[in-house]
C-alpha cells in the first residue's frame, strides 16, 4: 500500500425513506450489513459499513430515511439520520430516479445547505425508468441546490457504482487506514443479527406488523451439545393483539421466521446455529427511553 497517496474518509448517505440508501451499502459491501424492506423507516440506527481496497478506505453511514418524528422511536432515527452529517467528508442524497422533489426532498435539501462537505446528488433505481425521465429531475435538483455531482446508479444491478466510488475517492483526503481490510462494520455480531431477524419479521408479516416490532438478541455465547452455537432473541411488539400475528397459527409464522433468518445469520457468522425466539409484549416501547437504550436505539450516543 502507498501511504503517501491511501485516501479514507467518513461519507454519510441520506434520503427519503425507501430511496434504496441500504440496498446500496450492501451493494459496496459486498455482504448483508443493513436490511432491506419495501417498507419505509427500515432503517433504525447508523449503519457503519467499510469499503477498502489497496487505493483507499470508505466508511459509510447509511442512516435512517429522514421525517417528521412522531414518537420516541421517530425522533431517535431523525436524530441519528441528522447527527451522521457532522464532520463527514462527504454527503450522498440518495433520490429515487425519475421523481420530482417532494416536501420530504426539498426539507433534507434545506439541512444538506449547512453541510460544508460535498454533496453529491445520487438518483437511484435507473434500472426502472427511461434514461431521458432523468433529465428534467436533474434539472429540478440543481435549482434546489449546488451539488458537487449528480451521479445515476442502480445499488440492485451495480451501475455506476463504481464509478460513484472512484468519484467519492477524489474529495476524500489523503489519510491512514482506520480499520483492518477484512472488518466490514463497526456494529457488535448480535446487532446485525437481530436485524436480520427483523428483516425478516418485516419481509413475512408485510403490512400486519409495521414499525410495533423489535428485536433484541438476549445471547449468543453458549453452544449446544451439538457445537452449534446458541443464539436465543426476543421479539418485541406493542400490543397483545400482534402477539399471535408473529406466532402464526401453530406457531408457523414464528417457525418461519426462524428459518429464514437462521440461514442469513449462518451465513453471516459463517458457522451453524441454534436459533431460539420467543415472543413478548411491551406495551408502547416506541415511547420508552428505557427499553430505547436496550433496543439499542439511544439518543445520547449520538450528539
Amino acid at each position: 500500500m502507498d501511504n503517501k497517496n491511501f485516501r479514507s474518509g467518513f461519507v454519510a448517505i441520506v434520503g427519503r425513506p425507501n430511496v434504496g440508501k441500504s440496498t446500496f451499502m450492501n451493494r459496496i459491501i459486498k455482504e448483508q450489513i443493513a436490511i432491506t424492506s419495501p417498507k419505509a423507516q427500515t432503517t433504525r440506527n447508523k449503519i457503519q459499513g467499510i469499503f477498502t481496497d489497496e487505493k483507499r478506505q470508505i466508511i459509510f453511514l447509511d442512516t435512517p430515511g429522514i421525517h417528521k418524528p412522531h414518537n420516541g422511536l421517530d425522533q431517535y432515527m431523525d436524530s441519528a439520520a441528522t447527527s451522521a452529517l457532522k464532520e463527514v467528508d462527504a454527503v450522498l442524497f440518495m433520490t429515487e430516479a425519475g421523481q420530482s422533489a417532494g416536501p420530504g426532498d426539498k426539507f433534507i435539501i434545506e439541512e444538506l445547505k449547512k453541510v460544508k462537505a460535498p454533496v453529491f446528488l445520487i438518483l437511484n433505481k435507473i434500472d426502472m425508468i427511461n434514461p431521458d425521465d432523468m433529465a428534467p429531475q436533474i434539472s429540478e435538483y440543481s435549482q434546489l441546490m449546488d451539488f458537487s455531482e449528480v451521479v445515476p446508479i442502480s445499488a440492485t444491478n451495480g451501475n455506476n457504482v463504481d464509478e460513484l466510488i472512484d468519484s467519492l475517492t477524489k474529495v476524500l483526503p489523503v489519510g491512514p487506514q482506520y480499520y483492518d481490510d477484512d472488518q466490514i462494520t463497526d456494529h457488535p455480531e448480535y446487532f446485525i443479527v437481530g436485524e436480520l431477524i427483523r428483516e425478516k419479521i418485516l419481509e413475512d408479516t408485510r403490512d400486519e406488523i409495521p414499525h410495533t416490532v423489535a428485536v433484541i438478541v438476549e445471547s449468543m455465547n453458549q453452544r449446544t451439545a451439538a457445537g452449534k452455537l446458541q443464539v436465543e432473541a426476543s421479539i418485541y411488539v406493542e400490543r397483545e393483539s400482534q402477539k399471535p400475528i408473529i406466532i402464526g397459527k401453530g406457531g408457523s409464522m414464528l417457525k418461519n421466521i426462524g428459518i429464514g433468518s437462521r440461514i442469513k445469520i449462518e451465513h453471516l457468522l459463517g458457522e451453524k446455529i441454534n436459533l431460539k425466539l420467543w415472543v413478548r409484549v411491551k406495551k408502547n416501547w416506541r415511547d420508552d427511553p428505557l427499553f430505547l437504550n436496550q433496543a439499542g436505539y439511544s439518543v445520547k450516543d449520538l450528539k
